[in-house]
Formats: structure tokens, sequence, C-alpha cells
């Protein structure tokens, strides 16, 4: 089991620790931004389109 490696100074697992929590926080600021950014891109949306959706939905209902 030669491809096994456990360092006998801990230290050298400081590195990886650092690269693992930097990606881990990259990760949570970019799905954070996604997630503003889709709000943001809803509330336009619903600005431009939710009278003429509400009034599509108001003519389903009454065909019914």
């Amino acid at each position: 089991m030669e491809f096994l490696y456990f360092p006998e100074d801990k230290m050298e697992y400081f590195p990886g620790i650092i690269v693992v929590l930097f990606f881990c926080v990259i990760a949570v600021i970019v799905t954070r931004m996604f997630i503003k950014i889709s709000k943001r891109e809803e509330a336009k949306f619903d600005e431009q389109y939710g009278e003429k959706m509400n009034i599509n939905d108001r003519q389903n209902k009454q065909d019914e």
C-alpha cells in the first residue's frame, strides 16, 4: 500500500486544508451571487410581464 501517504509532520496538511477552505468560500460566494442575480431577474420579469400574465390567468379561469 505504497500509494497512501500519511505524513509524519502534520504541518504538511495545512496547504491542502487552506486550498479546500478557499474553494469552499468561493463556492458559497458564487452561489449567493447566482441567487441574488436570479431574484433580480425575476423581479425584472415580473415588472415587465406580470400584468400580461395576470390578464391571461383571469382569461383562462373565465374560459373554464
